[in-house]
């Protein structure tokens, strides 16, 4: 084995179909990948229903977004993102999206630092991070009687 190989045997695949769907409003779910230490950010697959639409929100650290299913309508920009599209979002990005079409929209996402939603003047009504998401998912397993499948740092 040659230097740059890694010796470490905690490596384990998840099967994301064996998540269930995490409500967060109607119309929007979770299914979360991963938490990283020091509540630094975390991955997640993001379901949105026809017609959902993500508040206006800016990011503190790289958000990275990859549409796996269906398509979204980039509102700030004007762009459409459809399957297999990337998207790198830098830190300070302020933006606001919906899902368009009649599929499904499934985006995997890895968001870095929080998330702070803004009202029509840009000012903060509301922070969302790591943390707020593993309580999310771990109050959400335990009232639906399901095994916490994902590792948290709450």
């Amino acid at each position: 084995m040659n230097s740059k190989q890694s010796t470490r045997r905690d490596t384990k695949p998840m099967d994301s179909t064996e998540l269930d769907w995490v409500p967060i409003v109607p119309g929007l779910s979770f299914k979360p990948l991963t938490y990283f230490p020091d509540n630094a950010g975390w991955q997640l697959l993001l379901r949105l229903e026809p017609g959902t639409v993500i508040p206006p929100h800016r990011h503190t650290g790289e958000v990275h977004g990859f549409n796996v299913q269906g398509s979204r309508f980039l509102i700030n920009t004007k762009e459409v993102v459809g399957p297999g599209t990337y998207v790198y979002e830098p830190p300070g990005n302020a933006d606001t999206w919906k899902q368009i079409g009649d599929e499904v929209c499934i985006v995997h996402i890895e968001v870095n630092g929080v998330i702070e939603y803004l009202d029509e003047k840009g000012n903060v009504t509301r922070v969302s991070d790591a943390r707020e998401s593993q309580k999310m998912y771990l109050d959400w397993c335990e009232q639906n009687g399901q095994p916490v499948r994902v590792k948290t740092y709450a």
